[in-house]
């Protein structure tokens, strides 16, 4: 298998990954950056075009502390962001003085048949200072069905608000239960704005 080699330039500065042992490519959709911003939101871009889109999540930072980073679905095009989910949430934590380390079942972040959004980001919550920023990615599969249910798959890293802080890896999964097309996504803050920070869209070939 050949590897493909990015010539040390970053993920947000790429247009497309060539395939990779026939696994398919990657192929540069949209970047949105906040900038003291209520939310991000992806109403174009999400069709049939692709039968699996990718956020990419890059130094996300809020602008208060204790914060939930959270999601949701559409499927008016960002007229509503209701979609019905079921949700699981898991994560692996390690504080920074090695005084504690977990690996738990996060129930405060899951959902059941809900259209809440959908925490990326659960425990001590995100911290504000300067030098921190959550980073992650969020899979989305076959929106444009209207056969099935919406799968979605997220991974997200962030360091908390908590002294001592914790290095938090979390893992959150789910379906929003619609047979309609999911055609826009919203990312948003449990309350104050987005500071800062990338979310850059790809779709999968």
């Amino acid at each position: 298998m050949s590897l493909i080699k990015l010539n040390d330039r970053a993920v947000k500065d790429v247009t497309q990954f060539g395939s990779i042992s026939s696994l398919g490519s990657l192929t540069h959709i949209s970047t949105a950056t906040a900038s003291a911003s209520a939310s991000i939101e992806f109403t174009s871009g999400i069709d049939s075009t692709y039968k699996e889109y990718v956020f990419y999540l890059v130094n996300i930072h809020p602008s208060t502390d204790g914060v939930y980073f959270q999601f949701n679905f559409s499927t008016d095009g960002g007229s509503n962001y209701n979609v019905t989910k079921t949700t699981t949430y898991f994560q692996a934590s390690q504080r920074e003085d090695a005084s504690l380390t977990n690996l738990d079942y996060r129930t405060n972040a899951d959902l059941a048949q809900s259209t809440s959004d959908q925490r990326l980001a659960e425990a001590d919550t995100l911290s504000s200072d300067s030098s921190d920023s959550l980073s992650g990615f969020l899979h989305l599969y076959n929106p444009s069905s209207t056969t099935f249910v919406k799968h979605f798959t997220a991974r997200t890293m962030f360091r908390s608000q908590a002294t001592p802080p914790f290095c938090i890896d979390g893992f959150i999964s789910g379906y929003g239960n619609t047979t309609s097309s999911i055609d826009a996504v919203k990312f948003v803050m449990a309350s104050g704005n987005i500071d800062s920070g990338q979310i850059l869209l790809f779709g999968v070939n």
